[in-house]
């Protein structure tokens, strides 16, 4: 028998403090996580100097503006871009495991990952040959060669596996484990040919780093966090029904297709713009939405949102990490990424066998 009208109403009714708690509960860990990234570091601020630049209390001029000049042109930037790069890679993490229904799945087997890398790699050995201190790199050719390549390899796969206006997600997803294996190769050949200042540029950025963020790299990642939001509600519920299957999915009223082609897209923006202005960070994309979905569930209503806010959190993190356990230098972030990751990567496969074996 069906429920009435007022049921299902008053069921979202009940369902709607749960979400605001969860995403309140979120934002609050994301605002400690940049308190906390705000104060530590090199040049560590703390809580009582923190609360002079923000004028509630008083302090000697000359360590004000040393503060201020730390905080506003250096941490608050970093701070930023390293809150949407994490918000980006574990929105399209989630993303994808809704799209290809496999909770193990990474925005990284596709190849756009490696499809953006060898980009940045072929622009530092050819392009970096012609640059000089005003040239092509230090004018941002390199975030916009990345975005490029990753924007191509969606392009190409999303080609291979559309046949007569239908796309295979498993053949998505082999071709972009054979895209990852070649632009793997062609990274390798790179490696081969460039020099010392190049390579130690190519392994810097194929281990990801925060380094250099500016107020502009800010204003560039923005718009691509606000596109991957806005896109969050259009695929929200075509997601949920796609779990029960494609064909259950289309006779619920869900243009799948035009699904797969709006969040293939999101992904591969989102992914191009975290790797063009961090470089390869891994894990996030896999860790934050399975954490989420065995803690609030499987609906991407809330699940988008949050993984958004979870990734931010974590990849704030992450660097704060990066940045002081080797400090004054700086371990690159990915090496943090994959040392929480790859444990955890670990633990959900064992914990998938056990189920199967079960």
């Amino acid at each position: 028998m069906t429920a009435p009208p007022s049921a299902g109403r008053h069921s979202r009714r009940r369902l709607r403090p749960s979400t605001v708690i969860v995403l309140s509960a979120l934002l609050l860990l994301l605002l400690v996580a940049v308190i906390v990234s705000a104060a530590i570091g090199a040049a560590g601020i703390p809580s009582a100097r923190l609360l002079a630049l923000l004028g509630l209390t008083s302090m000697d001029p000359a360590t004000f503006a040393r503060d201020h000049l730390v905080l506003w042109s250096i941490r608050l930037p970093r701070i930023a871009l390293a809150a949407m790069i994490g918000a980006l890679l574990a929105v399209s993490g989630a993303m994808m495991q809704g799209l290809f229904r496999n909770p193990l799945a990474d925005p990284a087997m596709v190849g756009v990952s490696s499809g953006a890398a060898f980009a940045a790699a072929l622009t530092i050995v050819i392009v970096d040959r012609f640059a000089t201190a005003g040239g092509p790199l230090s004018l941002g050719l390199l975030p916009v060669t990345a975005l490029i390549g990753a924007l191509i390899t969606t392009a190409a796969l999303y080609r291979l596996a559309t046949r007569h206006g239908r796309t295979s997600i498993a053949v998505f997803l082999l071709g972009g484990l054979a895209i990852a294996a070649l632009t793997n190769a062609g990274i390798g050949f790179l490696v081969f040919m460039a020099d010392d200042r190049q390579l130690r540029d190519i392994t810097f950025w194929m281990l990801g780093s925060l380094g250099g963020a500016t107020w502009q790299k800010v204003a560039i990642v923005a718009p691509f966090l606000v596109l991957s939001a806005a896109g969050m509600p259009l695929i929200a519920r075509g997601l949920d029904l796609l779990a029960l299957g494609e064909a259950e999915a289309f006779h619920m009223g869900i243009a799948v297709e035009r699904l797969k082609q709006i969040a293939i897209l999101l992904v591969a923006i989102a992914i191009g713009a975290a790797v063009a202005f961090c470089g390869v960070v891994g894990f996030v994309g896999i860790v934050v939405p399975h954490l989420l979905r065995l803690a609030i569930g499987p609906g991407h209503r809330l699940l988008l949102p949050a993984s958004m806010l979870l990734g931010a959190a974590m990849m704030l993190a992450a660097d704060s990490v990066a940045r002081t356990i080797a400090a004054p230098a700086e371990l690159p972030i990915g090496i943090v990424t994959a040392i929480v990751g790859a444990p955890f990567f670990l633990a959900l496969l064992l914990r998938q066998r056990n189920l199967v074996s079960a």
